[in-house]
C-alpha cells in the first residue's frame, strides 16, 4: 500500500468516526425520542445523492473547563449544499446528539460561512434547528457567533428566501435567528420555541408539520431561488380557460350568513391546489401559495367564516409580512376581498389597530410585483382600501355582480344618513327600511364604482379564472419605478 493509500485510508476513517456523531448511546436516546439525527434529516429534505457536506472537520477551540478534552463531531453542525426539487439550496442542521447541539465560535462560522454562499450563489438557505442554546463554556464567543448569525439574516433578508424548520428545542438566542427568517416549520410534539422559560409556543410566524410533510420541494417550489429572478413556471395541467359554475351559486342569499372562502380559492388556482401559511393564526384571514397557469401567486383573502372576515390587529399583521414577503420575491398577488370593516371594539383600539391596519396600507402601496383584486361580497369603508382597492395599486380590479362597494352596509349608513328623517317619521321603522332599500339600490352593489373606474370589470363568477390568468398573463412584464429613497419609515 503507498503514501496515498494510506492518506486515503485515513481520511475514511476520520470520516467514519466524525459520522457516528455524538456516539451510540446519544444516537440511540434521539431515536427513542422519535427524531431524525441531523444527518438523517438532511438526506431526506435534500435530493438523493446531491448532498455534499462542507467543514466536516472543523473543530472547536475552546479551553476553558476541561473543554479542551471534549470531542464535539464536526462541532455540533451539519451544514452543505445540496439540490432541492433538482434546484440549488444551502443548508445546516444541528446535530443534538453533539453536546445538544450547543452554539459555539465554530459552531457559528460554520453557518455563517454557508449562509454567506447561498448570498452569493443567489441560493435559498435552510436551517434546521436543533439545540440547547449557547455553549455556556466559550461565554462571549458563543453570544458573538448568535450576532454574526443575526446580522446575515438581516443582510439576506429580501434578497434570497430564508427558511427555518424547528425540529427540537430551540431557546434563549437561538429563537432570534429563525424568527429573522421568512418561515418557520415546526415538528408536531417534538419543537418547542422559548426564550427563557419552558413554555411552549405554537409560534405565530409557524406552521405545525412533520418533517415528512415538510418535504422541502413544498416549501420551495413557488419561490425563485433570489430577488433577481421569477418564481419557476410550472405546467400543471389545468386548463386556463377552465370554468365553475358553482362560484355562481357559492354567494348565500342572506348577507350575513358564511361561506368558505378556500372553497373560492381553490376552484379558481390551478388543480385546487393551495401552499396555506400561518392556517391557525389570525383565521379571519388566508395567506397561501397558489399558482395560475403554472406561474406563482400569493393570495391574500379574508375568511367570512371567521369574525365575519373584518381586519383585526393580528389580520394586519399577517398579511403585512406576506405581502412585503411576495413583493420582495417578485411574486404576483391576488387579494380577494369579502370584509364588512376593521373588527370593532375598545381592545383592538387599545392594541392599535390604527398602527396595524397602517402597516397594510403601506405595504400594498409599496408593492411593486402584479397586484389583482376580486371582490366577491362586501367591500366596505377603511377595508375597502385596506384590500389593495385601485387607489392603493391593484392593477386589475374585478367584481361579481353581487359585490357590495361602499363606505359602510345599508343599515349602518342610513342610521347616519337619515336619523332626523326616520326619527321624525309617523312609522319609524318603514321609513327605515324605505331609506336602506333606496341606498342598496344606489350602492350596494359594484357599478357605482364601476362607474368611477374604481373596478375594471364586473365578471361571471364562473369565469373568474380565465379572467384572473388573462390579466396576469398580460401584466407580469409589469415594471414600476418608485421614488428614490434608502427606504421608508413603516408605521409600527
Amino acid at each position: 500500500m503507498g503514501i496515498i493509500e494510506d492518506k486515503i485510508k485515513d481520511l475514511k476513517e476520520r470520516e467514519a468516526k466524525i459520522l457516528q456523531m455524538g456516539g451510540e448511546k446519544a444516537v440511540a436516546k434521539q431515536k427513542k425520542q422519535g427524531k431524525l439525527t441531523a444527518r438523517e434529516r438532511l438526506d431526506v429534505f435534500f435530493d438523493p445523492g446531491t448532498f455534499r457536506e462542507l467543514d466536516m472537520f472543523v473543530s472547536h477551540r475552546c479551553v476553558n473547563f476541561g473543554m479542551e478534552k471534549v470531542d464535539i463531531p464536526s462541532d455540533g453542525v451539519i451544514t452543505g449544499h445540496g439540490l432541492v426539487d433538482g434546484r440549488p439550496v444551502f443548508a445546516f442542521a444541528q446535530d443534538f446528539t453533539s453536546r445538544a447541539g450547543s452554539l459555539g465560535e465554530m459552531h457559528a462560522k460554520k453557518i455563517c460561512k454557508i449562509m454567506d454562499m447561498a448570498l452569493k450563489a443567489g441560493v435559498p438557505f435552510v436551517g434546521m434547528n436543533d439545540s440547547g442554546g449557547a455553549r455556556i463554556q466559550e461565554g462571549v464567543d458563543s453570544l458573538s457567533g448568535y450576532g454574526q448569525i443575526f446580522y446575515r439574516n438581516s443582510l439576506s433578508s429580501g434578497v434570497i428566501p430564508q427558511i427555518s424548520a424547528i425540529m427540537g428545542p430551540t431557546a434563549g438566542g437561538a429563537v432570534y435567528s429563525p424568527a429573522m427568517t421568512d418561515w418557520i416549520f415546526m415538528v408536531k410534539n417534538t419543537s418547542y420555541m422559548f426564550i427563557t422559560g419552558p413554555d411552549v409556543i405554537k409560534s405565530v410566524t409557524g406552521e405545525e408539520v412533520t418533517f415528512e410533510e415538510l418535504g422541502g420541494a413544498m416549501a420551495l417550489s413557488y419561490l425563485p431561488a433570489n430577488n433577481m429572478e421569477d418564481p419557476p413556471i410550472v405546467n400543471t395541467g389545468d386548463d386556463s380557460k377552465r370554468t365553475d359554475p358553482a362560484l355562481n351559486t357559492i354567494i348565500p342569499d342572506n348577507p350575513n350568513q358564511a361561506y368558505d372562502m378556500k372553497d373560492v380559492i381553490r376552484s379558481l388556482v390551478d388543480n385546487g391546489e393551495i401552499f396555506e401559511l400561518h392556517k391557525y393564526f389570525a383565521q379571519n384571514i388566508i395567506i397561501c401559495f397558489a399558482r395560475l397557469n403554472g406561474r406563482s401567486v400569493g393570495i391574500i383573502a379574508n375568511q367570512p367564516q371567521v369574525l365575519a372576515g373584518c381586519l383585526d390587529i393580528d389580520a394586519s399583521d399577517k398579511a403585512t409580512r406576506f405581502i412585503r414577503f411576495c413583493d420582495a420575491f417578485n411574486i404576483p398577488m391576488l387579494t380577494i376581498a369579502d370584509v364588512p370593516g376593521y373588527l370593532p371594539g375598545s381592545q383592538q383600539e387599545w392594541g392599535g389597530i390604527i398602527r396595524h391596519g397602517a402597516k397594510l396600507l403601506w405595504c400594498y402601496s409599496e408593492a411593486t410585483v402584479p397586484k389583482m383584486l376580486l371582490v366577491t361580497r362586501k367591500d366596505y369603508g377603511g377595508s375597502y382600501l385596506a384590500m389593495c382597492s385601485k387607489d392603493l395599486g391593484a392593477d386589475m380590479a374585478f367584481a361579481w355582480p353581487c359585490s357590495e362597494i361602499a363606505v359602510m352596509g345599508a343599515s349602518g349608513a342610513c342610521n347616519v344618513i337619515h336619523r332626523r328623517e326616520i326619527k321624525e317619521a309617523d312609522d319609524p321603522e318603514a321609513k327605515r327600511q324605505e331609506k336602506i332599500k333606496e341606498y342598496e339600490e344606489l350602492f350596494s352593489n359594484p357599478y357605482c364604482a364601476a362607474s368611477r373606474g374604481f373596478v375594471d370589470a364586473i365578471i361571471v363568477p364562473s369565469e373568474t379564472r380565465p379572467r384572473l390568468i388573462e390579466a396576469l398573463e398580460i401584466m407580469c412584464t409589469k415594471r414600476e419605478v418608485m421614488p428614490p429613497k434608502k427606504h421608508g419609515n413603516i408605521p409600527v
